[in-house]
């Protein structure tokens, strides 16, 4: 089955201590929760109107990002994750520009820049072990186990305190569905900076674009092969001019 995580924003405190944790487990450096995502962050807790929202990647059923890439290096995995392989990339950023949440880092200042993002602690996961976010989180904020049962949770909390929060799992089906659930209060929710408000698959819309990567690219190769050709040609032409007059 499945794996999920799901974030109870009602209950977290701000602690930041999921931000450190993920830094320690996968040798990040830069300060614990700083105020936005970056190639040493995967996951940051921030305050909005005093309610605390965690950002990180969330791991979608059908993943975008996976969806464009053009060579496969990111995918979906069955017990949930959707990881990246570094050896694969070429550095296109076709998942920036396909992941509805604005995710993905890139690492600038390095030569070889790698993209960066959450990978739901799969090395933990393949061991049996829970994301070291969820591992570490003080108040149960961050909960780890089977998306249904998950799910099954976050609903009857819900249920049983309905002046608490918006009377929806985010991620249950919002962009077709995603392994990062959350629950919240109902002003946070409004604003929506959890979810996008489609529920359609997204790589539904980005497959016809990827599909005409190699269409476009053979097609500027051609129009860049002609103009080759045509100034060769014209030095040519202009070379055999010049030795007619000289032979003239």
């Amino acid at each position: 089955m499945s794996k999920a995580i799901v974030f109870d924003s009602k209950i977290c405190i701000g602690c930041g201590a999921c931000s450190s944790a993920c830094k320690d487990t996968h040798h990040l450096s830069g300060e614990p929760n700083p105020p936005g995502l970056n190639a040493d962050s995967y996951t940051v807790v921030k305050n909005k109107d005093g309610v605390f929202i965690r950002n990180l990647c969330r791991h979608c059923l059908s993943p975008a990002c996976a969806s464009a890439c053009p060579v496969g290096a990111l995918k979906k995995t069955p017990d949930g994750p959707v990881i990246y392989d570094e050896n694969r990339c070429i550095g296109c950023r076709y998942c920036f520009v396909a992941c509805p949440y604005g995710i993905p880092r890139y690492q600038w200042r390095y030569k070889h820049p790698l993209v960066r993002k959450c990978n739901f602690c799969a090395e933990l996961n393949a061991k049996g072990e829970q994301p070291a976010c969820a591992e570490i989180c003080p108040t149960g904020a961050t909960k780890f186990g089977e998306r249904e049962e998950l799910l099954a949770f976050a609903k009857e909390r819900i249920k049983a305190n309905p002046a608490w929060y918006f009377h929806n799992v985010f991620g249950e089906s919002e962009a077709g569905g995603s392994s990062v659930l959350f629950i919240t209060n109902p002003d946070i929710a409004k604003k929506g900076i959890i979810y996008p408000a489609t529920k359609e698959p997204l790589p539904e819309l980005t497959e016809a674009f990827i599909e005409s990567v190699p269409f476009v690219g053979i097609s500027v190769g051609a129009f860049l092969c002609g103009v080759w050709w045509l100034r060769k040609r014209r030095k040519q032409v202009a070379k055999a001019e010049s030795f007619k007059e000289e032979k003239g």
